[in-house]
């Protein structure tokens, strides 16, 4: 059973302070924006985490691994160094849409995302070391088939935009509803989802959908691990297999009653 700790990293009074003393230039909020997503990124991958920017001022990261010490190290980290600060909160569910409902919820019982006295809040629990198992984090890499071909090289930048992204929101409105799963887009033809225990019958059923639906075809690898990190390498490796063997789903999962290793 997968065990997921999630954390909502939300900006503190981001909304009014974009046009306080007056409206900012949008390029300057796009460079901050950026910029803080990028050093979130190196301070919760350099602890087995991964971060999704979702709207900038709202990022989702998978954090098992990182306890409540690592959390107000990275709300330091960051009041230190920008004009903002930022709140975070944390869940841990078996269902990952769960573990971010219960991470939202100790965000917003501690305040407005818009209240200017709410600073650096820590909400919520990690999960404890103790009860780490190998199998908490189950990582789907989903890939566009021959997207350059079927895409980049036949369309525009724009239009080529736009059926990725239509394959996205399919799929990604499918793994919530149906799964409680989340989907991020990553870049280029690339969506990683952070799933709760699901088997190649429902990841196939998902592809399915998403090509009955709006006519893009993927293929997906998936890993599972005590950690982020590694689940998305097994992911990434087991996506290799798909275009090796000409399959749409390779799934690694390592034996559920297999523990961590202790020191």
């Amino acid at each position: 059973m997968t065990n997921t700790q999630l954390s909502l990293i939300q900006i503190d009074n981001y909304g009014p302070w974009t046009v306080t003393p007056e409206p900012r230039r949008e390029m300057d909020l796009q460079t901050l924006q950026s910029r803080l997503f990028a050093d979130l990124a190196q301070f919760v991958g350099s602890r087995d985490g991964y971060v999704f920017f979702t709207r900038f001022d709202n990022m989702v990261a998978v954090t098992n691994g990182l306890d409540g010490d690592a959390h107000e190290l990275m709300q330091e980290s960051i009041g230190n160094r920008y004009p903002v600060t930022i709140s975070l909160g944390t869940g841990v569910d078996s269902t990952p849409i769960d573990a971010l409902e219960t991470a939202t919820a100790g965000l917003q019982r501690a305040g407005s995302a818009q209240d200017g006295d709410r600073r650096e809040v820590l909400a919520g629990t990690t999960l404890d070391e103790r009860n780490r198992t190998a199998t908490d984090v189950q990582i789907a890499h989903f890939d566009v088939n021959d997207a350059t071909g079927k895409y980049t090289d036949r369309l525009n930048e724009f239009d080529s935009f736009i059926e990725i992204e239509q394959g996205y929101a399919s799929l990604m409105r499918h793994l919530r509803e149906e799964h409680g799963a989340l989907s991020f887009f990553v870049g280029g033809d690339n969506i990683i989802s952070v799933c709760p225990d699901m088997d190649e019958a429902a990841y196939r059923s998902a592809i399915d959908h998403v090509e009955r639906e709006v006519g893009v075809e993927l293929k997906v690898g998936v890993g599972v691990a005590d950690n982020v990190q590694d689940a998305g390498m097994v992911a990434k490796h087991a996506l290799e297999e798909c275009r090796h063997r000409g399959t749409v789903v390779e799934m690694e999962v390592p034996s559920p009653d297999i523990g961590l290793a202790e020191d």
